[in-house]
C-alpha cells in the first residue's frame, strides 16, 4: 500500500465548530478515494477521579444524539490550545473542578470514516472544587459514580456516549 495523496480538496460547508469538504485521495497504484470529511480541531476529553476512586459524569442534552447523555467533561480545542490546556478549561467550565495531576491515556478517532476529530483522553486526580463556567448553550448536571456503577451503566446502555466508554474501559485496564 502506498502513500495517499490528497490531489483535490473542495469546502461544501464552514461552521464556527467544524468545516466539511469534498476530497479525493490517489496511491501511486491509481487506487483512488473519495469522501465527504467533517474537519475539526480536536478536542480533550477529561475523566476527573476523586481521592476515594469515583468518577465525575455530566449529563446534558446532546441535540444529534436526540438525547440526555451521562458522559465525561470534553469539548473542543480552541484555536492555540494544546490538549492539555483544552482539558483544563474543559473539567473548570462543565464540573469547576480543577486537578493537580493530569495523565494523558490515550487519543483516539471516533468515526475515521468520515470525521477528523482527534480526541486527547486525560484523568484528573487530586482535584479541587470551584464554581463552573458554562457555555451560554450548555445546562450540565453533574453527578459522582463508584467504577461499578459506571460499569453497571455501560453494561445496562444506560452510557451510550462511545468516549466515555472508552476512556472508562481504558483507565480500568491500564491504570
Amino acid at each position: 500500500m502506498g502513500k495517499m495523496k490528497i490531489i483535490s480538496s473542495q469546502e461544501l460547508l464552514r461552521t464556527p465548530i467544524f468545516t466539511v469538504s469534498q476530497d479525493i485521495a490517489i496511491d501511486p497504484e491509481g487506487f483512488e478515494i473519495k469522501r465527504a470529511i467533517i474537519h475539526h480541531t480536536g478536542s480533550a476529553v477529561v475523566m476527573p477521579v476523586d481521592d476515594e476512586g469515583r468518577i465525575l459524569l455530566v449529563r446534558q442534552y446532546r441535540l444529534p444524539a436526540a438525547a440526555y447523555l451521562w458522559e465525561i467533561p470534553a469539548g473542543r480545542m480552541d484555536e492555540g490550545e494544546t490538549p492539555l490546556q483544552a482539558a483544563k478549561r474543559e473539567l473548570r467550565e462543565e464540573t469547576g473542578y480543577t486537578a493537580r495531576q493530569w495523565k494523558k491515556i490515550f487519543s483516539l478517532y471516533m468515526s475515521p470514516g468520515f470525521l477528523a476529530e482527534k480526541m486527547n483522553i486525560f484523568v484528573a486526580t487530586a482535584l479541587k472544587a470551584g464554581p463552573t463556567q458554562f457555555m451560554e448553550d450548555e445546562r450540565i448536571e453533574t453527578k459522582w459514580f463508584a467504577p461499578a456503577e459506571v460499569d453497571a451503566m455501560i453494561q445496562a446502555g444506560k452510557i451510550i456516549d462511545g468516549k466515555t466508554i472508552a476512556a472508562f474501559l481504558a483507565w480500568q485496564r491500564y491504570q
